[in-house]
């Protein structure tokens, strides 16, 4: 598949921009973000970027906004998406990396962004394949549920990662998972003991949106079986080391020292 990653330049980029946003989260979905903002995000040192292939179609977008966080230059990535005839062609990876070049150019040490740690892919991608780092867990970030498809009747539940600008500084892939590290949520969302012990596992499905369309009952537990785990251990000092994926889903690895 050939395609460029450039910045947006025109009206048309815009819209299509939009269009993918409803083609993803839903046309009616409350959140996306309009051609006016676009514009402002671009002015203020942000970025709208998109992936086009050589007939001019949009393959996939990042956007993000820079600004002050805790009282240092930062960049929030606020949105990536790849068209679902692109994927499987590293065109989110490599919006990322265009992402990370124009925060070079700013002087922006960390991007920061969000995701549903109950998406595989996305936690596969952000900390396997990108290196950033699961810096907190924030229940409900965006509300009890949304009005998009895509998400369900679900709470928001997020992590934030921050992702240094310096590759050279990403966190190491994980290897392996030790065999000794207690899983402490288990396959169908089951919630085991919360066990004391030096590192342990937390299992995700392996298609959450796939329960979100067909089993919102079972979407929900895993929802409720996570947060039980992630809000009790990192407040006590663990930190997520990595995700392994696997061909159920995948899981994450906590331990209470980083190496």
């Amino acid at each position: 598949m050939h395609y460029e990653i450039r910045h947006f330049e025109s009206h048309a980029d815009r819209t299509q921009c939009v269009a993918l946003q409803e083609l993803i989260w839903g046309v009616g979905y409350a959140d996306k973000i309009p051609p006016a903002i676009l514009i402002v995000m671009q002015k203020l040192g942000g970025i709208c970027a998109g992936a086009f292939a050589e007939d001019g179609k949009m393959l996939g977008f990042v956007l993000g906004m820079s600004g002050l966080r805790d009282g240092r230059l930062a960049h929030w990535s606020d949105m990536l998406a790849v068209h679902p005839d692109a994927r499987g062609h590293h065109v989110g990876e490599r919006l990322k990396a265009f992402q990370r070049e124009h925060c070079r150019t700013l002087g922006v040490e960390f991007i920061h962004w969000t995701f549903d740690p109950l998406v595989a892919r996305n936690a596969h991608l952000n900390l396997t394949r990108l290196g950033a780092r699961a810096a907190e867990y924030v229940e409900s970030m965006y509300g009890e549920t949304t009005n998009s498809p895509l998400q369900g009747d679900m709470p928001t539940d997020r992590f934030i990662v921050a992702w240094p600008v310096d590759e050279t500084q990403g966190a190491p892939a994980l290897a392996t998972i030790p065999d000794d590290a207690p899983l402490v949520v288990g396959a169908d969302a089951a919630e085991l003991p919360l066990a004391e012990a030096p590192q342990v596992v937390v299992r995700v499905p392996r298609d959450i949106y796939a329960l979100v369309r067909n089993d919102i009952a079972s979407a929900r537990r895993w929802r409720a079986a996570t947060r039980r785990a992630f809000t009790h251990y990192l407040p006590r000092g663990y930190r997520v080391l990595g995700f392994l994926a696997d061909d159920d889903g995948g899981r994450y690895l906590l331990s209470r020292t980083q190496p």
